[in-house]
């Protein structure tokens, strides 16, 4: 008998902040046992994680830091790292940066993937309930979705659509460190 197959979208934005926010600010996940908590006894197919480029421009330091960090995810096995962009406002006279794109994209590759049979499982790696939509969706073509969340900043409409919900408390991500 196979494994059933699991395919990991992680909103990168909303997992970072969640992360700062309810378990540790200086607490570095290893995206390598973050996928095998995340599938446990079942085959994970492939971990794809979202996130924008910083400017490079506001902040060198910071800048160079994420490239690092962005180069170290791409060593990961069954890995994929997808670029957003990252959209610069002014409020009040201060620049405040907001990523784009990174939504639309976990939820075409979410349905696109179901689609073509890539996967048995979708599990989400988000709280952001703009992806009721695309979980339904995925439902409809027979597949099963599981969310993993964090305390705070996590939408209870998406964990009640979803097959499965999952809170991320610092037990499970110290698992992942």
């Amino acid at each position: 008998m196979t494994k059933e197959r699991v395919m990991a979208f992680i909103d990168g934005s909303n997992f970072y902040h969640g992360l700062k926010r309810n378990i540790e600010k200086n607490v570095d996940c290893d995206f390598s046992k973050l996928g095998k908590a995340i599938a446990g006894k079942r085959r994970l197919v492939r971990t794809h994680y979202y996130n924008a480029p910083l400017d490079q421009k506001s902040n060198q330091e910071k800048y160079r830091k994420q490239q690092m960090y962005f180069e170290r995810l791409k060593q990961t096995p069954n890995f994929r790292l997808i670029l957003v962009r990252l959209q610069k406002r002014m409020i009040d006279g201060k620049p405040l940066y907001v990523v784009k794109g990174d939504d639309i994209h976990i939820a075409t590759d979410m349905v696109v993937l179901a689609s073509k049979n890539a996967y048995d499982t979708a599990v989400l790696v988000s709280g952001d309930g703009d992806f009721v939509p695309a979980v339904k969706a995925v439902q409809d073509m027979g597949k099963q979705v599981d969310n993993f969340y964090f305390k705070s900043g996590h939408s209870w409409h998406l964990r009640q659509t979803c097959d499965r919900s999952v809170l991320m408390d610092k037990k499970f991500i110290m698992k992942c460190v």
